[in-house]
């Protein structure tokens, strides 16, 4: 990324409002974690969900290595730099070998603060479908236009792969990883999660779908065309899209276990 580039992304950053902490970030993210063990879209101790911290450094935050997604909490996130070198303290290594996609995305994309990428069942079950994402939910139309697709290369994303994978996710607000997974982006925490919930939604409505053996009824173009829109024009002028769904979850978790907060 040029300097120009990468001062332009910097500020970016700055103008949504309002701008969360380190900490705050810390307790988000574990929470978006535990979420996703919730759901059960974890695959072990593999998948990462990471979020940029605030600062010209465009460090990011990621699970420790080794850890459930239900034993991560705020203090023991791992804040690593743009190649993966650790920042500060910790008493976990990172995985070198699965961040390098977050890593990629953080750089070259100024908009994405926040990455998500799961190997969930129904997930990776459309990824390996050549139809990909069909329009058959209102979750999926969510997805209309605004849905990357990048090919298989390997089980470990090259040096080389990385441009080719931040250019097939573009503007988009999700990409789905053939023969691999889904990765969802966002300006913040609550929003790259909304679309991670509604991404795997559509993904598991299509396989029940696809299941049962019978004709499926697609949405018409001009109807996700327009759904997708609508999305587009509320989160054009709100910087929280996702917040209140997230908050809700959140209070779902103290409920149960608070323990993702320390």
């Amino acid at each position: 990324m040029s300097t120009t580039t990468a001062e332009a992304a910097a500020a970016n950053f700055e103008t949504v409002q309002p701008v969360p902490s380190e900490a705050e970030l810390r307790v988000q993210l574990a929470a978006a974690y535990r979420l996703v063990e919730h759901f059960g879209w974890n695959e072990s101790i593999y998948g990462h969900l990471t979020v940029r911290v605030p600062g010209p450094e465009r460090h990011f935050l990621i699970n420790p290595y080794g850890l459930r997604y239900d034993e991560v909490t705020a203090s023991n996130l791992v804040k690593i730099t743009l190649e993966g070198e650790i920042v500060g303290e910790s008493a976990w290594p990172v995985n070198a070998a699965g961040y390098a996609i977050h890593g990629a995305i953080h750089s070259e994309a100024p908009d994405a603060h926040c990455v998500m990428h799961t190997h969930s069942p129904a997930g990776m079950a459309v990824a390996a479908l050549e139809c990909g994402l069909l329009p058959i939910s209102l979750d999926a139309t969510l997805f209309h236009g605004m849905v990357g697709y990048h090919a298989y290369e390997g089980a470990i994303v090259s040096e080389a792969e990385k441009a080719r994978l931040v250019q097939d996710l573009g503007r988009n607000r999700a990409l789905i990883l053939r023969n691999h997974g889904l990765v969802t982006v966002g300006r913040t925490i609550p929003e790259a999660f909304l679309y991670l919930h509604r991404l795997e939604t559509a993904c598991k409505t299509q396989v029940d779908a696809l299941a049962m053996n019978s004709s499926l009824t697609h949405v018409p173009e001009e109807v996700c065309a327009q759904s997708a829109q609508q999305i587009d024009d509320f989160s054009t002028h709100v910087s929280d899209i996702g917040a209140l769904e997230f908050q809700a979850y959140m209070r779902m978790l103290d409920q149960a276990d608070a323990g993702y907060r320390e």
